[in-house]
């Protein structure tokens, strides 16, 4: 084995999740490749920030690429204000009169155009306009998501799925609206808006079935849709020559999950979205509607400036404990016994935090805190820079054997995750 290429560097699809083993297949071909005493080569346009920091700080060599391929150069961003747009009434649907002309204007000149949202079905939630009910999932601690094409909530978590209901189940109201908008609403919104042109969708529903995604991709290469909609997976480095225009319909939908590393993220999304405009000899543009156009990251993207996003994440890691500076042990603890959930959770927390000395915090319910009929609490374990791992490695496990000898915790699950971001 002499070389290990690893494109796309800072995608989280590297992370194994569920089922264990759970490794980072980044992280395994730089340890492989040591083992064989061979080269790995980490490629990103946007690369994680642990990854950029290992350059910067001597552990990874650094080569960077000035220009894009075939001197092509990068896009026009241009930022849409919706609190601006929506005063002055110059929305229509989801749309602002900004891209609806842009998009207007490069379907004449016969070229395509990308949109992005990262939310797929027509609407998160269905909402009795009477009583305010939200139908939930009967399993999941979350709202069922309207798929209009289908006719039915989804729960996007579980896969439980109803037909639409007529009328309000909590007081019968037939008042119900939908809140909120993903890929379906999106694309029905262009028919109605471009109706001689060819629409498609790419999110997980148009590409479940055998060769549902590469389908899509070779329509779209062939010039067979005119505009295509799509999820996160319109960022996977696609390459499409005849794209002028990237449209994001939503930047702030992805900037405040609470997860500390959302930022950046964010920026990685919207930075890899842009990327698929003007991949020829000529400049391409992208519109970013928000509500935030002062948004640090949102102007980061805006200026592709990827230094100040990293200098500005790795100040607030450093600040807060987080990686690339500390390493993070998650344990997720689950029981379909809420009072047994609580009770073994605060139980283990105490554990930890007697026997280890560093950041714990928890036990803390995420924002979905139950999934299939089982409830959720994670505790989190921030190990500082030079900790001897193996010494943590064993406190953590002697704690969890002595968990598990506790007769009433026996049907308690406890999943351990390493660097789980």
């Amino acid at each position: 084995l002499g070389l290990i290429i690893v494109d796309e560097e800072h995608e989280q699809l590297f992370k194994q999740q569920d089922p264990a083993p759970r490794y980072h297949a980044r992280d395994a071909a730089v340890v492989l490749a040591k083992m064989h005493d061979a080269k790995v080569l980490l490629g990103s346009a946007t690369p994680s920030i642990e990854s950029y920091h290992n350059a910067q700080v001597g552990k990874y060599g650094l080569t960077e690429l000035s220009e894009r391929f075939g001197n092509v150069m990068m896009p026009d961003i241009e930022l849409v204000d919706l609190k601006d747009k929506y005063f002055r009434k110059q929305m229509s649907g989801h749309f602002s009169d900004t891209l609806i002309e842009y998009i207007g204007q490069a379907l004449s000149l016969g070229e395509q155009v990308i949109l992005f949202q990262n939310r797929r079905g027509y609407s998160p939630m269905l909402e009795c306009m009477t009583c305010g009910h939200v139908p939930q999932c009967q399993q999941c601690d979350v709202s069922l998501t309207y798929h209009k094409f289908k006719g039915q909530l989804r729960c996007h978590y579980c896969g439980y799925a109803m037909a639409k209901p007529t009328h309000c189940h909590q007081c019968s109201s037939v008042d119900l609206t939908t809140k909120g908008f993903g890929t379906e609403q999106i694309q029905m919104e262009l028919n109605q808006l471009f109706p001689t042109h060819k629409i498609g969708r790419m999110d997980q529903d148009t590409t479940k079935g055998k060769f549902g995604f590469e389908k899509i991709i070779d329509s779209f290469k062939n010039r067979e849709i005119d505009i295509l909609v799509g999820t996160q997976m319109l960022a996977k480095g696609l390459d499409f020559d005849n794209v002028s225009l990237v449209g994001i319909m939503n930047a702030d939908n992805m900037l405040y999950h609470p997860d500390f590393r959302a930022f950046e993220r964010s920026y990685q999304m919207m930075a890899q979205v842009s990327g698929r405009s003007g991949r020829s000899a000529k400049r391409g543009k992208v519109i970013i509607q928000t509500y935030n156009p002062m948004h640090n990251t949102i102007q980061q993207v805006t200026r592709n400036d990827y230094e100040g996003m990293f200098n500005e994440q790795l100040y607030d890691r450093r600040i807060y404990k987080y990686p690339p500076f500390f390493k993070l042990i998650r344990l997720t603890v689950k029981n379909r016994d809420f009072e047994k959930l609580k009770e073994s959770s605060q139980w283990l927390y105490n554990v930890l935090t007697q026997y280890l000395e560093m950041p714990v915090l928890g036990p803390e319910e995420p924002a979905v805190s139950r999934i299939r009929n089982e409830y959720i609490r994670t505790i989190m374990v921030k190990i500082p820079p030079q900790t001897p791992l193996e010494g943590t490695k064993k406190t953590v496990r002697k704690i969890l054997d002595s968990f598990e000898s506790v007769s009433q915790y026996r049907s308690v699950k406890i999943t351990v995750n390493v660097d789980f971001y």
